[in-house]
């Protein structure tokens, strides 16, 4: 009697070559048509999600470590998301929340206002995307404090939309040939532990970061009282996921506040549960007085949110305003996706970016080529080198990695210059995290 192998469905399963006959004719067509400015890293042609597994046009099944760019993170397609988004199609479409009112609106508003860090009063505007969350809160930095200059840090992403794209400071491609970018943007140095100089510690480092900012930049070329706002991501994203001390915050709230100076919490992408807590800042016990949400708000739907302190908020009407901000099937989607956050999700990325970080700590023990492993919950970056002494980083090998990864099932990307990020679902299981770090053990090996 012939047995038959037993299919899991929660794993990937690989049955052509990558890629496929309809992918490969895909990738062609969308060569033609599509803009030459997206990144693609490898042929994926999605066709179906659900959960942490994404499968293809020619029904290839991939483990997704991606989450959709660090979006979808009750997983692709969950069915509490998916009914939320169906019931209020049938409804309400679009009626505009910057001229009329919707009742889920102001729920999500007051649902965003009560779990923010710090337990203060606010106030939310709803947009459709990081970079917009982002130029909400420049200009409305810029009213409330009537100051026009802003810091950033080197090694930021907050978006690609002119004044957001001003704020990144993270590949010089994503800024050539679109100057003059907005004035008044100055970047300083972001503390990594990993590559902080020689004889200091990590906390070291981090409070040499700030002091610069005042004794150096403040002393030479702006000044204090100049600036509306210092906007950084609590964890680097792009930049290398890169996690400073919590030395570094406390710092910068101290600088903020003797200078009368906001503090920007880009928390697009650390955001919404992803480090085992609802954001970021609650890690390190400062509160921002502008935060910054997008990406897993609404588990794949277009919604962002600027959340300010109340008393920051003072703008009139007209003064900001977006027609698709706060559309009413993407406040559903968020409503629900808040609801599994709150219940087991947020929970769950702690309880499996603790497995895998465990797993992780001796990976530059065993593997040459792997420099430091860093991360909080579900928001963890594996460096590449080319030799550890040294440090040097090793983007070729993070690229080859990347490849080696999907040829095997498992989707994953880089972050900064020799990063690999791993950034899944929050809904993925033990199993699903040890076949995707199994994968990467392999393709380490054989490297």
């Amino acid at each position: 009697m012939l047995t038959s192998e037993i299919v899991r469905l929660d794993l990937p399963q690989i049955l052509t070559s990558l890629p496929g006959p309809r992918a490969k004719a895909l990738v062609e067509r969308d060569r033609n048509v599509l803009s030459p400015s997206y990144t693609r890293d490898y042929p994926l042609v999605a066709s179906r999600g659900e959960g942490a597994i994404v499968e293809d046009v020619d029904g290839n099944r991939f483990l997704d470590f991606n989450a959709g760019i660090a979006v979808v993170s009750t997983g692709h397609c969950h069915p509490q998301v998916v009914a939320a988004i169906k019931n209020q199609a049938e409804r309400l479409i679009h009626m505009s929340g910057t001229d009329f009112y919707y009742e889920n609106m102001v729920e999500l508003a007051e649902k965003l206002a009560a779990i923010a860090p710090g337990g203060v009063a606010r106030r939310v505007y709803f947009g459709n995307s990081g970079a917009e969350a982002v130029e909400a809160a420049m200009k409305l930095a810029r009213y409330h404090t009537g100051r026009d200059k802003f810091i950033a840090f080197r090694g930021a992403f907050h978006g690609r939309t002119l004044g957001a794209l001003s704020l990144t400071g993270s590949k010089v491609v994503q800024r050539k040939g679109f100057g003059p970018l907005v004035p008044g943007v100055f970047h300083a140095q972001f503390p990594d532990p990993y590559r902080r100089p020689e004889g200091t510690t990590p906390e070291d480092h981090a409070v040499s970061c700030v002091r610069a900012i005042e004794e150096e930049l403040f002393r030479t070329t702006l000044p204090a009282e100049e600036v509306a706002a210092i906007v950084l991501e609590p964890i680097q994203g792009e930049g290398g996921y890169v996690v400073p001390p919590k030395v570094f915050f406390e710092e910068l709230a101290r600088l903020a506040s003797k200078h009368g100076i906001l503090l920007v919490f880009d928390e697009i992408q650390s955001g919404m549960g992803r480090t085992g807590k609802m954001w970021a800042a609650d890690h390190f016990g400062v509160t921002p007085d502008i935060l910054t949400v997008a990406k897993g708000i609404a588990s794949g739907m277009p919604l962002s949110a600027m959340v300010s302190r109340a008393e920051v908020m003072n703008w009139g009407p007209g003064a900001h305003a977006s027609t698709y901000g706060g559309n009413p099937v993407a406040v559903a989607a968020a409503l629900a996706t808040i609801e599994l956050l709150e219940r087991e999700l947020t929970a769950n990325a702690a309880r499996i970016g603790g497995h895998i970080l465990d797993r992780l700590r001796s990976w530059p023990a065993k593997f040459k080529n792997v420099g430091d492993v860093r991360g909080l919950g579900l928001m963890i970056g594996i460096e590449m080198v080319r030799d550890q002494a040294t440090k040097e980083r090793a983007p070729e090998l993070r690229d080859r990695l990347v490849a080696m990864a999907f040829e095997r099932g498992l989707l994953v990307l880089g972050a900064g210059r020799n990063v690999l990020r791993l950034c899944p679902p929050l809904i993925i299981t033990r199993d699903q995290a040890d076949f995707a770090l199994d994968t990467l053990e392999e393709c380490l090996k054989s490297m």
